[in-house]
């Protein structure tokens, strides 16, 4: 089952760096199954977030296929990537849009990460255009089911087999 990702846009006072209070609107993107959790996730992840008054002032259907986080990038862009097929009954290529929420620090590296993301599609597709996204913060889904063997640290048996495996094959 796919995710269907939820922007949010929230208005609260935040403290700046210069010590300032201001009321600003952020927007933020999470994944969940209606409107109704949208709305109860995103006031969740507020109260967690910020000990001040917040209003949800919108709440809308992304339109992103998928979301990919990369390590030490702090900002969000949104990759239009046009996915090229060859229509078998007129002999013409089609184009389908999808959109891709990539994390980067800049242009560069979010068309880089895009690539990247991309690996693995084994059709032909080109990327017409990236663009910085409003969005702050992206928060998906966890039921705590996931990964419980990684939570603990366990290794799966018929790795660790393996392992003892070659390890004593070097040892011989």
């Amino acid at each position: 089952m796919s995710a269907t990702w939820y922007e949010c846009k929230v208005k609260y006072r935040k403290t700046h760096e210069t010590g300032e209070q201001k009321v600003t609107t952020d927007t933020y993107l999470l994944d969940a199954v209606s409107y109704t959790e949208a709305e109860a996730r995103i006031s969740e992840e507020m109260t967690a977030y910020t000990s001040e008054d917040f209003r949800i002032m919108n709440i809308k259907v992304a339109n992103f296929s998928e979301v990919h986080p990369f390590e030490n990038s702090d900002r969000w862009f949104k990759s239009k990537v046009s996915l090229v097929a060859l229509d078998e009954e007129s002999g013409k290529e089609k184009k389908t849009n999808v959109y891709l929420l990539v994390q980067a620090n800049d242009v560069k590296e979010a068309f880089e990460n895009t690539t990247e993301a991309m690996q693995s599609t084994m059709g032909d597709y080109t990327i017409p255009s990236i663009t910085e996204s409003p969005i702050l913060d992206v928060f998906p889904y966890f039921s705590g089911e996931e990964d419980p063997l990684e939570e603990f640290k366990v290794i799966d048996t018929s790795e660790k087999l393996e392992e003892e495996k070659s390890e004593e094959t070097e040892a011989v």
